[in-house]
C-alpha cells in the first residue's frame, strides 16, 4: 500500500512518471464512468480522446485490469492512466547515481532539475530521471532539493523504507553541508549563525525574514575569497523554504546567479537558461546521519562544482 492506505499504481512508470489516480466522488449525474471523465478532464483532454482512450485500454482499474468503454460509473471507484508528457526544455545534464544499496540511492542533482514531476519539469525530474536511470519503478524522495540548486539527493528504493528516512529529514537528524559563491563583505564577522524567522506565503515566490521567533538557523562560513567572491559553506540546522538564498540574501551577500534573491528576475516557464548566465551557485555538498535502519553513519558527498569559483581573471 502507499502511504495514507492508497493502493501503488497497478501501471509501471512511463519515462520515469507514475500514472495518475483518479478516484471517482461519491455521487453524481453520470451514468456512465466515460461521461464523468468527459467532464472531469474537459480542460485537458476533449472528449474524443477520452473515447480513444477508454476504447484502447489506457484507463484501468485497481488490479490493472482495462476498464471498458461502456462502465458504469461507480461512487467512489478509482481508476488510473497515464497522461501525455508536456514538452519540456531539453536536459543540460543528468543525475549521476553516487551510490546504491537496498534501501537507498543517492543521486548528484544537476543545477535546474525539479526533485519531483512538477509544472514543465516532469520526465525532466530528478526522481523520473533517477528512475530511468538505476531501473528502479518505486524510488521517492526522502527530502527536496530547489529546481536551481545542485548536490546530493537521497530517495529510498521502495515504500517500507520511506518513512523511516523522510523522518530523519523531518526532525532534522541530518547533517547538511551546502557550498556557494557569493559576495564578500569586509565588514561582516565570519563565521556567525544567522538566526531568523522565514515567512513563505502561498503564491509567493520570495521567503521573507520578518519579526518574530527564529524558526531557521544557519551557519555560514567563509572558506575562501578571490576577487570580491568568497566561496561560503552553509550549515543549516533548521530546513525552512529557501532558507540559504533568503538568509544570505538577508546579509547582503545574495547568491551568484539566484534569479529569485534579492529581486524576483524568475523566467518564465520553459525557459532555458542561456550559457552566459550562471546557474544558482549553491550545491549541496555533504549529507550524514546515522542510518534509522541499522545504525550505521553514512556520509555522501557531491562531486558537483561551482562554475563561478575561482573567478575568472579578466586575463583568462
Amino acid at each position: 500500500m502507499a502511504r495514507g492506505g492508497i493502493p501503488a499504481s497497478p501501471l509501471p512508470p512511463r519515462q520515469g512518471v507514475d500514472a495518475q489516480r483518479y478516484r471517482m466522488p461519491q455521487g453524481g449525474p453520470w451514468r456512465t464512468l466515460r461521461d464523468h471523465l468527459v467532464e472531469r478532464l474537459a480542460a485537458g483532454l476533449s472528449a474524443d480522446e477520452v473515447d480513444r482512450m477508454l476504447r484502447e485500454g489506457e484507463f484501468v482499474d485497481a488490479s490493472g485490469r482495462p476498464v471498458p468503454a461502456d462502465a458504469a460509473f461507480v461512487p467512489r471507484s478509482v481508476v488510473w492512466a497515464h497522461r501525455d508528457l508536456p514538452t519540456e526544455p531539453p536536459l543540460a545534464e543528468d543525475v549521476v547515481v553516487r551510490h546504491r544499496d537496498e534501501r537507498l540511492v543517492v543521486v548528484d542533482k544537476p543545477h535546474d532539475m525539479a526533485t519531483m514531476p512538477r509544472g514543465d519539469h516532469v520526465a525532466g525530474s530528478a526522481l523520473a530521471r533517477a528512475r530511468v536511470v538505476t531501473g528502479l519503478d518505486r524510488l521517492a524522495p526522502a527530502h527536496r532539493l530547489d529546481r536551481p540548486t545542485a548536490g546530493v539527493l537521497l530517495l529510498t528504493t521502495e515504500q517500507r523504507w520511506r518513512g523511516a528516512y523522510q523522518s530523519l529529514f523531518a526532525q532534522g537528524r541530518v547533517h547538511k553541508e551546502y557550498l556557494a559563491v557569493a559576495p564578500v563583505r569586509d565588514d561582516l564577522e565570519l563565521p556567525l549563525v544567522r538566526r531568523t524567522r522565514l515567512l513563505k506565503e502561498h503564491g509567493v515566490h520570495q521567503a521573507r525574514e520578518v519579526p518574530g521567533e527564529p524558526n531557521a538557523d544557519t551557519l555560514v562560513e567563509l572558506l575562501e575569497q578571490c576577487d570580491g567572491l568568497g566561496l561560503y559553506r552553509l550549515t543549516p540546522r533548521t530546513g525552512r523554504t529557501h532558507q540559504l538564498r533568503a538568509q544570505l540574501s538577508g546579509l547582503g551577500i545574495p547568491i551568484v546567479g539566484d534569479p529569485l534573491y534579492p529581486v524576483d528576475r524568475t523566467p518564465p516557464p520553459g525557459t532555458v537558461r542561456d550559457a552566459e548566465t550562471p546557474a544558482l551557485q549553491l550545491v549541496s555538498a555533504v549529507l550524514a546521519f546515522d542510518d534509522p535502519v541499522d545504525g550505521t553513519p553514512r556520509r555522501f558527498t557531491t562531486r558537483r562544482s561551482l562554475s563561478t569559483w575561482p573567478p575568472r581573471r579578466e586575463d583568462d
